[in-house]
């Protein structure tokens, strides 16, 4: 057996870079199942003529829409790159949207390994997706973090067969376990090219379509609280749907190996429900141009399902830039599964 990849070996790859060769163009019945699969029925992602009343020229992608093409740009990254590791655990997940996505954009997706952190023991490991329009615009960015762990953290060491014995064929959850499995070393690491990062001009100057104008909310005003249901199916679809298909979200006896109560939500599905919450209460999907969510605790999904309930308040109003600063309440068996969430929201 190889030594394990270690840590130092992870964090002397920040900075990585890769383009992904091939343009994701959203699709217009994609936007519908995703909006279905995270429970957002806001008109703008189903019906055109909603979009189109709120100056869209398409169906509008749900925020947490560009995890799906950021799957599939990352898989390269932890097969590859971030490896030594017997799972990885989601922590947080910060997006900016900086111009909303519709059906029928096509996104060129970047991807940056952009820090490694050493906390308490464990590897912090924060990947950067940066999605630009064929113009070279910047539409979004999505941070993501998550927590390398190995069995020296307590998992048991079968989980990876496991995991293997039921993954759909084709598919790796866990990037490679052993040193071998790491890229040879061939000169200095692939960098972004230099030069600022363009962000969507049209995206700055849209007036949101809110329901409610920035002169009418006050600090301190509570948003109608949002109680979702979940059940397994939901975690099924989910995963199909977003292709995040890590088997502790369907199947207990793999759940139970990551000592995990029973299987659990995905992270990204509680922030897409939590993007929902913002969007009914605001009327425009493209309000929010930042959404950042540490996560704290799992939601148990057992057999007869599990509940999230969403609540939230104004924080901070901005008259300059008509923001408002929402902090965000997510609980789920009655713990509090968000540990910090706030977002800011433009309005008319």
């Amino acid at each position: 057996m190889t030594s394990v990849v270690d840590a130092p070996d992870v964090a002397s790859k920040v900075g990585h870079y890769y383009r992904v060769e091939d343009v994701y163009e959203v699709g217009r019945e994609k936007v519908r199942e995703y909006a279905r699969a995270v429970q957002d029925f806001h008109p703008a992602h189903w019906d055109e003529d909603a979009a189109t009343a709120l100056g869209y020229s398409g169906l509008v992608a749900p925020l947490t829409f560009v995890s799906i093409p950021a799957m599939a740009a990352n898989r390269t990254l932890f097969e590859s790159v971030v490896v030594g590791y017997d799972m990885f655990v989601q922590t947080e997940q910060v997006f900016e949207q900086h111009k909303p996505i519709v059906a029928g954009d096509r996104l060129v997706v970047d991807v940056e390994l952009s820090s490694v952190r050493r906390i308490a023991g464990k590897d912090l490991i924060t990947v950067t997706n940066t999605f630009a329009d064929e113009s070279g615009e910047t539409v979004h960015i999505m941070h993501t973090t998550v927590v390398g762990i190995t069995g020296d953290d307590g998992i048991d060491p079968e989980i990876t067969r496991a995991v293997e014995n039921v993954m759909v064929h084709g598919v790796k959850v866990f990037g490679g376990r052993d040193a071998d499995d790491a890229p040879a070393e061939a000169g200095e690491l692939p960098r972004r090219p230099e030069g600022e990062i363009q962000l969507s001009v049209e995206g700055a100057a849209r007036v949101p379509g809110t329901t409610l104008s920035f002169d009418e909310l006050t600090v301190g005003d509570e948003l109608p609280l949002r109680d979702a249901r979940v059940s397994r199916g939901d975690l099924v679809n989910y995963a199909g749907v977003s292709g995040d298909g890590n088997p502790i979200h369907w199947d207990e006896s793999i759940a139970k190996l990551a000592d995990l109560p029973d299987v659990i939500a995905h992270g990204m599905l509680t922030m897409g429900l939590g993007a929902g919450f913002l969007s009914t209460w605001s009327g425009d999907p493209g309000a929010v141009t930042r959404y950042g969510v540490r996560l704290s605790a799992p939601t148990v999904v057992g057999r007869t399902g599990g509940q999230v309930e969403y609540s939230g308040r104004v924080k901070s109003l901005d008259p300059e830039t008509r923001t408002a600063v929402i902090a965000i309440v997510a609980k789920s068996g009655g713990r509090k599964i968000f540990g910090l969430a706030t977002a800011s929201l433009r309005f008319r």
